[in-house]
């Protein structure tokens, strides 16, 4: 499962981060998301509408829904059983991995040190969030933490839009990017689903030149 929903990461390149604080806006923002080009979601654990807007994303089944700012055991057990595929977290904590592992899920935690990427590797992972992007040298760190860990892939998130997209999906190691610029909060929250739905579509084009 794991190779599998990381080939789907590939090739979406992008992964919508998104901060829903009404679970029924979620249903109306996946479809907004699927008429953009772009079938994916991290649902971050920042609200209370988290779980429930999970549930409906994966109901959909034509979604790929994961889980972010995932900080405990507990909230893996609470995204994972709400249907989520994989597991983001801000930062590297062993008992989050190995309870996604546990439960057969892709836990794609933060590294931005060797250090961390190192537990990373022991810890059997081949792909990481590079988290906050921006503030921690952004691609050109990534550029060198890539040298010494060959064949390790990064999703950096934080701090990138459209003006430096590029810079990080000229990387070869970098198997996609995560940003909300496509989903704002205040958007979602005022239903403005269409207009989404045009910044979306606008974000798939970038990410394919």
């Amino acid at each position: 499962m794991s190779a599998e929903l990381l080939e789907q990461l590939g090739t979406a390149r992008l992964v919508p981060v998104v901060v829903l604080d009404d679970a029924r806006s979620a249903d109306p923002l996946a479809q907004a998301l699927v008429a953009g080009g772009l079938p994916v979601a991290e649902v971050t654990f920042r609200t209370s509408a988290a779980a429930e807007a999970i549930k409906a994303f994966a109901a959909r089944g034509d979604v790929l829904v994961g889980a972010g700012t995932v900080l405990t055991p507990e909230q893996v057990d609470a995204a994972v059983d709400a249907g989520a595929q994989y597991i983001v977290s801000p930062g590297f904590h062993a008992p989050v991995v190995a309870r996604a592992q546990e439960r057969g899920v892709l836990p794609l935690p933060g590294a931005v040190t060797a250090s961390e990427v190192q537990a990373a590797l022991a810890a059997g992972l081949e792909v990481v969030k590079f988290f906050p992007a921006e503030t921690s040298g952004g691609a050109k760190a990534i550029k060198a933490l890539s040298a010494p860990f060959a064949g390790l892939r990064f999703v950096p998130t934080g701090g990138i839009g459209p003006t430096n997209l590029a810079e990080y999906l000229d990387l070869p190691s970098v198997l996609a990017v995560g940003g909300s610029w496509m989903v704002p909060r205040d958007k979602v929250a005022a239903g403005a689903f269409d207009e989404i739905t045009g910044l979306t579509a606008e974000a798939v084009r970038l990410a394919a030149r």
